[in-house]
C-alpha cells in the first residue's frame, strides 16, 4: 500500500487550516485550532518553512502564514516538504550511488519512471486551494 506518513497528513491538515483562516497565527494557536499537538505543529512548521510553503515571523504579532498563495501550493509540494522527493521505488529515486545492483538484469528498469511520473503529475494537479473546499458527503447530491 502506498501511503503518506502521519507527519505529512498533519502537514496537509495544518496547511488547509492556514489557507482557510488566511491570517498569521502562533504555533500554539494553530495547535489549539486544529487539535494537532503543539510539538507536532512546531516540527511540521519548521519543515514547511524550510521549503517556503510557510513563512515564519518573529515578535509579538508574529507567527506562521502561507508562504505563497494556496493555488500555488500542490499536494506534491506538501508531500515533498515533509518526505522528500516522491519516488515509488528506489529505481526512480535520484541518487549518486550505483543503483540497486541488478539494473542490467531487471525487466522493470526504466518502466517505473513512467509510473512515478504519472503519480507525480497527479499530485501536482491538486492544489491546496482545492483541498480547502468542503467536499460533499458520499451518496448525497451536492446542493446548488
Amino acid at each position: 500500500m502506498f501511503r503518506i506518513n502521519k507527519l505529512t497528513d498533519y502537514a496537509v491538515v495544518l496547511l488547509v487550516d492556514m489557507a482557510r483562516t488566511g491570517r498569521v497565527r502562533s504555533a500554539q494557536q494553530i495547535a489549539a485550532d486544529t487539535g494537532v499537538p503543539l510539538p507536532t505543529v512546531s516540527k511540521v512548521m519548521k519543515a514547511l518553512t524550510r521549503d517556503g510553503l510557510v513563512l515564519s515571523t518573529r515578535g509579538a504579532s508574529g507567527g506562521y502564514a502561507l508562504g505563497r498563495p494556496a493555488n500555488a501550493i500542490t499536494v506534491a509540494d506538501m508531500i515533498q516538504a515533509i518526505e522528500g522527493p516522491i519516488a515509488l521505488t528506489s529505481c526512480v529515486e535520484p541518487s549518486d550511488d550505483d543503483g540497486c545492483g541488478i539494473e542490467s538484469l531487471c525487466p522493470m528498469h526504466g518502466h517505473w519512471n513512467r509510473v512515478n511520473s504519472a503519480v507525480h503529475d497527479a499530485l501536482n494537479s491538486v492544489t491546496l486551494a482545492e483541498m480547502t473546499h468542503d467536499t460533499p458527503t458520499f451518496g448525497v447530491a451536492a446542493a446548488g
